[in-house]
């Protein structure tokens, strides 16, 4: 379980929201909403631990997520707005070390199994500098056709993907429900995902 009580973010001189809170089960998706500006990735940044809200608690498990520690890092996967790949190394290299910073244990194989998935058959060991933007989205995506943690935190996951890519994540994430996963999502564009629970929480 994922909560969060009463969050503050100010920054700079601005305050960009207050008095925000949710509470996350299992099997459930938390679209995140709002204009450019309003906080959506300040949010997800707090959630991850990475920016510590003004005022407020998130817990996971219960547990503050500042004393969990390790333990709250291990059951994430945080997916940002940029790719997070090495250009120079190529679309399994990435995926493999990707895998082995998140503490994974993948073999090559289901990584190439994987990106075939997302659609970069052919194109496993070739340079990413090469490719085009929505192919390194792709690159970055294949993390979550292997990633088996529970929560996952995505920032505009659908960017620079075509209709087909689009329904295919969506199918990816409602997998990721359907094994008592959870996500939240910010996103420009609300898809339907076909299983869990989808709520949303409009910020500013």
């Amino acid at each position: 379980m994922l909560e969060a009580d009463n969050l503050e973010c100010v920054r700079g001189e601005r305050r960009l929201f207050a008095g925000l809170g949710f509470r996350l089960e299992a099997g459930e998706l938390l679209y995140l909403q709002g204009r450019n500006g309003a906080g959506k990735t300040s949010l997800l940044r707090m959630l991850i631990g990475l920016l510590p809200p003004e005022n407020g608690e998130i817990r996971w498990r219960g547990e503050l997520i500042d004393e969990a520690g390790e333990a709250f890092r291990a059951d994430l996967c945080y997916l940002g707005h940029l790719n997070a790949i090495k250009e120079d190394l190529t679309p399994l290299e990435n995926l493999l070390s990707a895998a082995r910073l998140a503490g994974l244990t993948l073999c090559e194989d289901d990584a190439i199994d994987a990106l075939e998935q997302v659609g970069l058959a052919g194109r496993e060991d070739l340079a990413c500098k090469y490719l085009s933007q929505g192919q390194k989205r792709r690159v970055a995506l294949a993390r979550l056709v292997v990633d088996r943690r529970p929560l996952w935190i995505l920032d505009e996951p659908f960017v620079a993907l075509d209709v087909a890519a689009v329904d295919w994540l969506a199918g990816i994430i409602s997998g990721h429900l359907q094994r008592g996963g959870m996500a939240v999502m910010t996103t420009h564009q609300l898809v339907a995902i076909p299983a869990g629970t989808v709520r949303e929480l409009r910020i500013g």
